[in-house]
């Protein structure tokens, strides 16, 4: 079986011969139809906090069809797609945390960021039965490897308490800003205006239901919203995850406004409490999402609510997978590239 396979940072992927996964009960061993390219997938292979194992196949976005099971409710040919966290022995049964944590549970076990639990960047894949979300007849592969960053976009706008008709400012148009602007859209916000440096995002951020989109080198962003959306933003979702952008928000913020934290910035940063003190602003952060989010997200797609054209903007094969990954450490106008391990 081929993979692409982390071999240490400052090395680019590798395409490897690996073992057939082997599956046990309650398991079903995947064809990988499509695998998307995350975000994650680049910090870990670039920041030494990670502790990404060599021989780690990445990959956690990804649909696919079942080719063997060990469980009684899944079929070879049953079409899916994968929820990256596994619950513990305990919770299981019940398919998800039972605590109520989620992807924060120190006892979940992620998909494609380690060597003993292989992702989707290879041609077939094993996941426990209780991961596996069911596709419906009309969608296809690649809206199924759209699931998981569209449920980081449903959590981060639910955990955010918005208020119906809500201003909303998302920062950054990549495939998590354009997921919290799109499920913003969606929950009721009244006006969602995204900030985006590069045309080709901005262009697809208002493909995607924007009410506006903003040039933030172009003028004082606090302006240039309530120009846009008829007064300060009532929530903030900060998308972009780089030193000083948290302080900007908070700057920018009205008093008693509310920030959500889901862009990672992977260095330190500086704040200055006091700014937030003053406004009584409220500040949170979000990580992934849990099983309701992903339910939603389907059945946003199967309304034809979100359609996976605009966001996917590009499908490779394994063996351009390496050196497009490399691509994709420096910003452009791609927004989710796939991977399509047969192609």
């Amino acid at each position: 079986m081929r993979a692409a396979v982390f071999e240490g940072i400052g090395r680019p992927l590798a395409l490897r011969d690996q073992p057939e996964p082997l599956i046990g009960p309650g398991d079903l061993l995947v064809r990988v139809a499509l695998c998307g390219i995350c975000g994650s997938d680049l910090h870990a292979t670039e920041v030494p906090d990670y502790r990404l194992a060599a021989g780690t196949v990445l990959g956690h976005e990804f649909a696919g069809t079942v080719v063997e099971s060990r469980h009684p409710d899944w079929h070879p040919g049953d079409r899916l797609a994968a929820i990256p966290f596994a619950p513990c022995a305990d919770c299981e049964p019940q398919g998800e945390c039972r605590a109520g944590l989620a992807a924060t549970c120190p006892r979940v076990t992620g998909l494609g960021f380690s060597p003993q639990v292989p992702g989707g960047f290879a041609e077939r894949v094993r996941i426990r039965a209780s991961q596996a979300l069911r596709l419906p007849d009309g969608l296809g592969f690649a809206a199924g490897a759209l699931l998981e960053p569209l449920a980081v976009g449903a959590h981060a706008v639910a955990m955010s308490d918005m208020p119906a008709g809500a201003r909303v400012l998302v920062t950054g148009a990549g495939p998590i800003g354009l997921a919290v602007a799109a499920m913003a859209r969606l929950a009721g916000a009244g006006a969602v205006v995204v900030s985006e440096p590069g045309a080709e995002r901005r262009e697809r951020a208002a493909r995607l239901g924007a009410t506006a989109v903003l040039d933030p080198a172009a003028a004082p962003l606090d302006a240039a919203f309530a120009a846009a959306a008829g007064g300060p933003p009532d929530l903030i979702l900060e998308c972009v995850g780089i030193p000083g952008m948290l302080q900007q928000m908070i700057a920018l913020a009205p008093p008693r406004g509310r920030i959500t934290v889901v862009g990672v910035c992977m260095e330190e940063d500086r704040l200055r409490p006091r700014m937030a003190i003053r406004k009584e602003l409220s500040l949170r952060f979000v990580l992934a999402y849990d099983r309701a989010d992903f339910a939603r997200v389907l059945r946003h797609l199967g309304a034809g609510e979100i359609r996976a054209a605009d966001f996917v903007t590009g499908t490779i094969g394994l063996e351009a997978l390496p050196e497009a990954f490399e691509a994709l450490r420096r910003p452009g106008a791609q927004v989710k590239l796939l991977v399509d391990p047969a192609g």
